[in-house]
């Protein structure tokens, strides 16, 4: 009994101070990939590359944003 309250201690304090997930694009990538492989037969493994894409072209957007260049000031 100490052994499962001392792993249900120790999960509860590791969920604790985990940092959080950044999951930007993988939820609608999810979504389309899980439909896209549902059609074919592969719902699971669809959801689960449509997440990585999602995630990789959230993620290339941001930098494009970020290597932006301001606005000139005209005076």
């Amino acid at each position: 009994m100490r052994l499962i309250l001392a792993a249900a201690c120790a999960a509860a304090i590791s969920l604790a101070f985990a940092p959080g997930a950044d999951a930007k694009g993988c939820i609608k990538g999810a979504l389309v990939g899980g439909v896209a492989g549902h059609m074919a037969g592969h719902g699971k493994l669809g959801a689960a590359a449509g997440c990585a894409v999602g995630h990789h072209e959230a993620n290339k957007a941001d930098a494009n944003k970020a290597n932006a260049q301001p606005p000139a000031d005209r005076k």
